[in-house]
């Protein structure tokens, strides 16, 4: 299976065998949800930082216990997606500030053939200027809330294609379809699996036609609402087509909205091919970003 979380920065750990003890009868997840609670009351900058350290502290603690990788986290408010081949678990949350960004953070838990390895995730993402085009790791991630994954092979080797969503400014929200592979136990985000160049509404879009982008990003207005989910069924990704609100804001995504009609990307041959004008009508297409599926899927 597959879920939702939140974290950030790059290290790799040991795991040493008191850490469950001194978490409590709970494995940690009271401590947790207090401190999820106090950042989701945090009126400043600051004190958002200070409660997400706390946050960071203890979720690092709980993925150093000998049962991080069972652990339920039953009761936790916070977005995991669980790999449905036990590769990883990954946590995300965001700080939303009161300019109207957001920052968000991350936490990898990594089971490699000899060891386990957490990473926390950097959210780079002011200075990742056209966010389809770079592979990215760790310590530079195009930050965003994970709520649904899928498992796809290419070559024989394993990706994660992630959903998720992010907050971006006063004006605009954005929704990205992530790649997570691994080098080793070394995670790296985005891939070049989409094989058609991406559609106009892409925030920022690579310069050539040519060039695959690694990762898929679309820009809306804050006031809308874009839909973005799987259909396993079809082995398929189906989201609302964006267009402006007017031809002359063509190019602006703090413009956009969905104009009733749906894309896709099909996973056929090895890549994401893109599919325009699908129909969707046996979708549920009205469910909000974060209602997480009952079940996850592999293609």
């Amino acid at each position: 299976m597959m879920r939702i979380c939140l974290l950030l920065f790059v290290v790799g750990l040991a795991f040493p065998a008191s850490a469950q003890d001194a978490l409590g009868s709970d494995g940690g997840n009271a401590t947790l949800t207090a401190h999820l609670g106090v950042l989701a009351k945090a009126t400043s900058p600051a004190q958002q930082d200070s409660a997400s350290g706390r946050v960071k502290t203890t979720l690092r603690k709980m993925l150093e216990a000998d049962d991080a990788f069972t652990h339920t986290f039953a009761g936790v408010p916070m977005s995991r997606i669980d790999a449905a081949d036990n590769k990883f678990r990954l946590f995300t949350w965001n700080l939303p500030r009161p300019d109207g960004s957001h920052r968000f953070e991350g936490m990898l838990l990594v089971q490699d053939k000899k060891r386990r390895v957490v990473y926390e995730l950097r959210d780079m993402t002011e200075k990742i200027t056209s966010p389809e085009v770079p592979e990215l790791g760790p310590d530079n991630w195009y930050g965003a809330l994970y709520y649904d994954a899928v498992v796809v092979t290419k070559g024989g080797k394993t990706y994660y294609t992630l959903l998720g969503w992010k907050g971006f400014s006063r004006t605009e929200t954005r929704k990205v379809i992530e790649v997570l592979s691994f080098r080793g136990s070394e995670p790296r985000f985005g891939a070049g699996l989409f094989a058609t160049s991406p559609p106009v509404d892409a925030p920022s879009r690579p310069t050539s036609s040519k060039i695959k982008p690694n990762r898929r990003v679309f820009g809306y207005s804050f006031q809308a609402s874009m839909s973005l989910k799987l259909d396993p069924s079809e082995q398929r990704i189906v989201f609302d087509h964006l267009s402006p609100t007017k031809p002359e804001l063509a190019g602006q995504p703090a413009f956009n909205g969905p104009d009733l009609s749906y894309d896709a990307y099909r996973w056929e041959k090895g890549q994401w091919l893109f599919q325009r004008d699908v129909d969707a009508r046996d979708l549920d297409m009205t469910k909000p970003w974060n209602a997480p599926p009952k079940d996850r899927s592999k293609f």
